[in-house]
């Protein structure tokens, strides 16, 4: 069986009058008058033949049918108010769903991300950062910006960029080091990736009795750097991506040293169609390298 069109104006008012549980708040806010709010909530009822309010001498109380109702009601409208969002001046305005590895996404992408939505404004941007743990069919997204060796399962990844690292702290830490050894001593800050401070120490011909085991383990360079800000000891992480810290001298670069143990790639799942926006953000990161 077919059923007639169900009137927009009437599920208007219902929703509204849900919410607020009030016929006279649900007018003001639609801009028309209590009595109108009312016939149309009325006009649905009789349309489903079923009561969607108790009308009470002091507002309303929603029904069983009502509250079954209103669910679905309301999140039609949220998709249409999404749909028409994304329509401006004849245009579609497309979602680009990002995920980004937290370091890449403070210390590049985000200081740079103003030139994108200028350059594309009816490309609208959704950044989710991680800890370069992501599943991007589990996520919905359209690219994942990754560090690593550039191999997962099912995805195209188009190589970045390398990101050395290199120990980073603040000057006052950096005072009580002279030689690459003196960190044996130090307080050390590290990512979850345990063979970062050791493979730092035999580029920088540390021998190996002189090593020592990490301190604190951090999930994201960036709360990394964060605790090496504060002082709290010396972290191993990629001066490139904390540039704007080196610049203002609010951290330092004690070593010259540096071991590069991956790169960041730009990567989607294979079974990803390109989409316009897609195709322009690819086109964009890889033309500002």
């Amino acid at each position: 069986m077919v059923r007639p069109f169900l009137p927009l104006n009437g599920l208007r008012a219902f929703e509204a009058s849900a919410r607020h549980l009030s016929f006279t708040r649900a007018a003001i806010e639609l801009c028309v008058t209590q009595a109108a709010v009312s016939q149309q909530v009325k006009g649905l009822e009789k349309r489903l033949g079923v009561a969607l309010f108790q009308r009470l001498p002091r507002g309303l109380k929603i029904t069983a049918e009502g509250e079954a109702l209103l669910p679905t009601v309301t999140a039609s409208f949220d998709q249409m108010a999404t749909a028409l969002d994304r329509i401006e001046a004849g245009q579609v305005r497309e979602l680009l769903f990002l995920g980004v590895v937290g370091t890449f996404a403070v210390g590049w992408l985000l200081p740079r991300l103003s030139d994108f939505q200028r350059r594309h404004p009816f490309i609208d941007v959704r950044v989710s950062t991680n800890n370069n743990r992501v599943d991007p069919a589990a996520e919905g997204l359209d690219f994942a910006i990754r560090f690593g060796s550039g191999s997962w399962h099912g995805t195209e990844a188009q190589r970045l960029f390398d990101a050395p690292l290199s120990p980073l702290c603040v000057p006052n830490l950096a005072e009580d080091i002279q030689s690459p050894a003196d960190l044996a001593g130090a307080r050390l800050l590290r990512s979850y990736r345990a063979d970062e401070w050791s493979t730092w120490f035999r580029a920088a011909g540390v021998p190996p009795a002189a090593q020592v085991n990490a301190g604190i383990v951090f999930d994201s360079s960036v709360g990394m750097m964060e605790a090496a800000l504060q002082g709290l000891g010396i972290a191993l992480a990629p001066p490139s991506m904390f540039s704007r810290h080196l610049a203002s001298g609010a951290i330092v670069q004690p070593f010259a040293t540096s071991i590069s143990l991956g790169s960041y790639w730009l990567t989607r799942l294979q079974s990803r169609q390109v989409t316009a926006g897609m195709r322009a953000f690819s086109d964009w990161l890889f033309s500002n390298l």
